[in-house]
């Protein structure tokens, strides 16, 4: 395509929707409307999913090893945990540490009841592993593998847990993905009615242009860059209010509800924005162009 084309085209996507101002002024604020949506669901779910990711995190399997196991059994038990793709991470803990753990748990403040027992370990056979998973739904699996495993005594999982996590996840899931069709479908709508109206008005013009020998593309052209500067524009338009939003709202919750601040670990702005901004403007875009080239395949005979 020569320079002068692609200028031409771009002039031409501009002056329709100056022309049909009214009508891209109402697509444009639809669009708004629809990627503000978004992306405020977008950082609603991400945060709860960034929430969710932590709670998976301190949810660990517990495996403890049978009476009279020798230690290098339990280091190959440990060398076959950190091969399985479930684990992110795994920490042993010995039979004196499990004591001294629950010593100063459940003996604090009478020390003399725990001094009773001497250097015997009530908890000699309490040896164990703490295995951390990259998703909790690949937990029972894991479970199943580490409960055939010769020196397993028993394996200790959070079932609950689990399954509310995972249950909780696959329902943003869904909802993520219905909110997002329903805002396109509008979003896509309201553009092609705008390039509608827009070939409308042209249609005169297009026929004189094809009469004398305008090619399909340089007749079409001109409506697809004005959809995608109509979904461009409108992308772009809400993500700066979001930006400045979320900052304020953060850190609003941060200084008046400290409660709230500790519970909950938000998203950084800087981090959230980093996939929502491309994510948002391709949105933007892809609405746009798919949005006109409906309208003008339906409309547009050339």
């Amino acid at each position: 395509m020569r320079i002068s084309t692609f200028f031409y085209t771009i002039r031409q996507g501009l002056v329709n929707i100056w022309k049909n101002k009214m009508f891209s002024l109402a697509s444009i604020a639809t669009m708004t409307a629809c990627i503000f949506l978004f992306g405020l669901f977008y950082a609603i779910v991400t945060n709860f999913q960034s929430m969710v990711k932590d709670a998976e995190s301190g949810v660990a399997v517990t495996v403890l090893f049978d009476h009279g196991i020798s230690e290098q059994r339990i280091e190959e038990i440990g060398e076959l945990i950190d091969e399985r793709v479930e684990v992110s991470r795994y920490e042993f803990t010995s039979a004196d540490e499990a004591w001294e753990y629950f010593r100063d748990i459940y003996f604090e403040g009478n020390e003399a009841a725990a001094e009773s027992f001497g250097t015997d370990n009530p908890l000699a056979n309490s040896a164990s592993y703490s295995i951390y998973m990259n998703d909790i739904s690949m937990q029972s699996t894991l479970v199943t593998y580490l409960q055939s495993l010769d020196g397993v005594r028993e394996v200790k999982q959070s079932e609950m847990v689990a399954k509310t996590l995972t249950d909780f996840n696959s329902l943003i899931g869904y909802i993520s993905a219905g909110i997002i069709l329903v805002l396109l479908g509008v979003a896509v709508f309201l553009i092609s009615n705008t390039i509608m109206v827009g070939i409308s008005v042209r249609r005169e013009e297009i026929a004189i242009m094809k009469l004398i020998g305008a090619t399909d593309y340089f007749v079409r052209a001109p409506f697809v860059v004005e959809g995608i500067l109509i979904g461009l524009v409108g992308a772009a338009i809400p993500l700066g209010i979001l930006y400045v939003l979320y900052g304020k709202v953060i850190g609003y919750i941060g200084d008046k509800f400290h409660v709230i601040g500790s519970m909950m670990q938000f998203l950084g702005t800087e981090e959230l924005f980093h996939t929502l901004v491309p994510v948002a403007l391709i949105l933007g875009v892809g609405i746009g162009f798919l949005g006109s080239r409906i309208t003008i395949r339906k409309h547009l005979k050339v």
